[in-house]
């Protein structure tokens, strides 16, 4: 019997969250198998059930990317595990608003200054690490100033951010992470393992920028060369992503670009219970 994935666009969003953090094994990342000592599988779990009505108001009577994001925010701040999806709502939003990628492209070149706002204001509700280098302190009252006096919309502030971002670097690229995870996941087959499957790829051939915020660029390219050799049969998986976990060193940034290529597979008809 023919099994229909989810038609439904906010329940392709919240489903691609569910299904990205229950995969296992995703080194370093929380999953049904293991927690963080603040975060655990069902802070995640409860966020994929509060951002559902964000979602359905993008779907069913559009809004502003910047808005919705911080209600998203908001909405997931109700537990204590803190900031579970925040990287993951960036590229849910414009998806949802869309409905797919091109849709997706459509909504970015739309944004203004009242998005980019909002966005901030978004930021400023989760613990996010911010580069070094970065001026524009989410922190810093003059910093929404200068948005205003530049004119950024906030499609020029996740331009900013490319560099630095994987994250904001999908919306300056046209979601290409986004189309390739869901690629892999087609390629893989159905099923739990074909997320795995498709992280661990991303994984082996993108240095991720939260590793690298967190612990350096050099760490980031470790874990790449690692993935890398699992792949390539040289590293036990288990062992690896039993390392990650007791270093604290969780791909966080490929996991919310995990979560915006499930929803996309999924829309493709991509079967997540098989």
């Amino acid at each position: 019997m023919k099994k229909n994935p989810p038609t439904n666009r906010a329940e392709r969003a919240q489903f691609a969250m569910m299904l990205e953090v229950c995969a296992y094994p995703k080194p370093g990342n929380v999953d049904r198998c293991h927690d963080y000592a603040d975060t655990r599988l069902e802070h995640f779990l409860a966020s994929t059930i509060l951002a559902r009505p964000v979602f359905d108001a993008a779907e069913k009577t559009g809004g502003r990317v910047g808005s919705l994001i911080r209600e998203a925010v908001m909405a997931t701040n109700a537990h204590s595990g803190g900031n579970t999806h925040f990287g993951a709502f960036i590229l849910l939003v414009p998806l949802v608003l869309g409905g797919d990628i091109e849709g997706a492209r459509r909504v970015v070149a739309e944004t203004d200054i009242e998005d980019a706002i909002d966005f901030y204001a978004a930021f400023g509700l989760t613990e996010v690490r911010m580069g070094k280098s970065d001026d524009l302190d989410v922190n810093d009252p003059a910093s929404v100033a200068a948005i205003r006096e530049r004119g950024m919309t906030l499609a020029d502030i996740m331009a900013y951010s490319a560099p630095r971002d994987m994250v904001a670097r999908e919306w300056t690229n046209g979601f290409a992470l986004t189309r390739r995870c869901a690629d892999l996941l087609h390629a893989h087959g159905p099923g739990r393992q074909a997320i795995v499957a498709a992280f661990l790829d991303l994984l082996a051939t993108e240095p991720d920028t939260f590793i690298a915020k967190k612990h350096g660029m050099e760490t980031a390219e470790r874990t790449m060369r690692c993935a890398a050799d699992v792949l390539a049969g040289g590293r036990d998986l288990g062992a690896f992503d039993a390392e990650c976990v007791r270093e604290g060193i969780n791909p966080g940034s490929i996991a919310d670009i995990t979560i915006a290529g499930i929803y996309v597979a999924l829309g493709e008809g991509w079967q997540w219970d098989s």
